[in-house]
């Protein structure tokens, strides 16, 4: 596919990272177009168009996966905003995004160094308790694991963008061995209302460090490399367990190991003082070019 580009979003190592397709200017795509783009890479695809106003954004995204349209998908954006500045279509270290999701401010931090990292803007998060144990029964037998395996902290719900249900694990090992039963997952999320089971341990709580898994709802793949909506999620979550503070300068979350494919992003709230509730927060990580 000629008009298809493909970017790597969020790699902490070679053979890291999310492969992400491309299509820097898709005027003219429909749906079913950008539907089998998405069939064919099997990965969560970004499409560029012209903004509605000109006035408030600089582009629209459309994001498809193999089984539909997303509101939003947040490498995805990442990796359009670095493609688009190495093309020259972004000039600067800002862009102004409008999506299905509402707009989203993108930032290229240390441009043009070899730190050189995107991060983008989420809403201020909502997070809910689950507290009927048999929901959280059905969860523990999807996931395959026992109520020991959870730390003593609730399930929650938390969303900036999309809805996702954060797990307290006891551990990295208990996180890695996971072995869902996928198969339920799709009803399981529905009836939860979230978009995701997100499974996390903490791997360096003086660090802020967190190593996380994502079992999409229905996006036509079972497990998801890097996700930066629900690290956003699990971040005002961490916050009302009590484990971090918005004043916090930085989370590190890892992903997508447990797949061969070894991801790192970073999210920060978006605050104006250490005890000030934040307007929102930003995600990012680092980009680079990608092969089939």
């Amino acid at each position: 596919m000629d008009d298809v580009v493909l970017v790597n979003v969020f790699a902490s190592e070679p053979g890291g990272g999310s492969p992400t397709p491309i299509v820097a200017d898709a005027s003219g795509y429909e749906a079913e177009r950008m539907l089998a783009v998405a069939r064919h890479y099997r990965h969560e695809c970004a499409f560029v168009f012209p903004p509605q106003d000109p006035a408030v954004a600089d582009f629209r995204f459309r994001f498809f996966v193999p089984r539909k349209e997303m509101t939003m998908c947040g490498h995805a954006t990442l990796g359009t905003i670095w493609l688009l500045r190495r093309l020259g279509t972004l000039r600067g270290t800002a862009a102004r995004i409008e999506t299905l999701s509402g707009p989203v401010q993108g930032v290229v931090q240390d441009a043009d160094t070899s730190d050189e990292y995107v991060e983008i803007s989420q809403p201020a998060g909502t997070v809910q308790e689950i507290p009927d144990p048999a929901v959280k029964e059905a969860i523990l037998d999807v996931l395959g694991i026992r109520a020991a395996d959870l730390l003593p902290l609730p399930i929650l719900n938390a969303v900036t963008s999309r809805m996702k249900t954060p797990i307290p694990l006891q551990s990295v090992a208990v996180l890695d061995a996971l072995r869902p039963k996928f198969a339920r997952m799709e009803s399981l999320c529905t009836g939860l209302n979230s978009t995701g089971l997100y499974p996390f341990a903490i791997s360096d709580l003086s660090a802020h460090r967190f190593d996380t898994r994502q079992f999409p709802r229905g996006s036509g793949f079972p497990e998801d490399i890097a996700t930066g909506v629900a690290a956003s999620a699990l971040a005002f979550g961490l916050v009302a367990y009590g484990v971090v503070s918005f004043g916090t300068e930085r989370i590190t979350v890892r992903q997508g190991r447990a797949m061969g494919r070894p991801s790192q992003l970073f999210v920060r709230f978006d605050v104006a003082g250490p005890t000030a509730r934040p307007r929102g927060c930003f995600f990012g990580g680092q980009v680079m070019m990608g092969t089939e």
